[in-house]
């Protein structure tokens, strides 16, 4: 097929509680970051700890902002909705998923390719705490998809250094887990897929933030100076975004 370029859309489907969230944004500022105009929905139900969630990132070089009903690339990061996330791929895309269980049989599908990239095995050979292997298994597959789509590995770099600025520890281990999964792919698969980045200068005037964020914002400005609510997603992210507001904002002079 002929190259997409700035024009696909990326649907991840993981398990609530693993810091795909983290991952996921990550994935998307380095995009916009490279001047590309991109949007993020999540989608999951009101729920807890180990339970499918999904997040779907449309690239856009046109600057469309609505999702575009199909899906291009689907990571499938949660085997119980394997057979739902398959279905989703539209004609001609691409399916990434975690090899560490071969299933290729269980997940061939005609028109579809398959990318198996063993997550799990490479970060558990690299990574001994059980908690970073869960975290360092998404941020692996921004790795590998970063050789997939030529996404700009410096890009990346910056925003962890930004992001993890006080934690080195942190920064250093996230870039180990994105040159795991860079690597695996460069190395097993013709790079980059016929869906790519190309950097662009279409962002530079623009901000990015996240709905829930620009809610906490307006509640500080519209006047509200408390807050109660019952901790569960999607709620918390705006509530943790007020209190973040607040005590920047709402404080008494001195």
């Amino acid at each position: 097929m002929s190259a997409r370029v700035n024009n696909f859309v990326i649907k991840i489907a993981n398990v609530n509680g693993t810091g795909s969230a983290s991952a996921n944004g990550l994935l998307m500022k380095a995009i916009f970051r490279m001047g590309i105009p991109v949007v993020g929905k999540n989608f999951f139900p009101s729920n807890i700890q180990g339970l499918p969630t999904w997040y779907e990132i449309r690239v856009s070089g046109d600057g469309y902002l609505a999702r575009s009903g199909v899906v291009d690339i689907l990571v499938a990061m949660n085997a119980q909705t394997y057979a739902r996330d398959l279905a989703e791929v539209s004609p001609g895309g691409c399916l990434l998923y975690d090899s560490t269980w071969p299933r290729e049989a269980q997940l061939a599908r005609a028109g579809v390719t398959l990318v198996g990239i063993p997550l799990a095995k490479l970060v558990n050979e690299a990574f001994t705490n059980i908690r970073a292997r869960i975290l360092m298994k998404n941020i692996c597959y921004v790795g590998a998809l970063s050789a997939l789509l030529a996404l700009d590995l410096g890009v990346l770099e910056i925003l962890l250094k930004e992001t993890f600025s006080d934690k080195p520890k942190l920064i250093a281990d996230n870039l180990k887990a994105i040159e795991l999964g860079y690597q695996y792919a460069s190395r097993h698969f013709d790079c980059p897929l016929p869906f790519r980045l190309e950097r662009m200068n279409a962002t530079a005037d623009c901000i990015m933030a996240d709905g829930n964020t620009l809610a906490a914002l307006g509640c500080v400005y519209a006047g509200a100076t408390i807050g109660a609510w019952y901790p569960i997603t999607p709620s918390t992210s705006l509530m943790d975004a007020f209190k973040d507001f607040c005590e920047r904002y709402r404080r008494d002079p001195v």
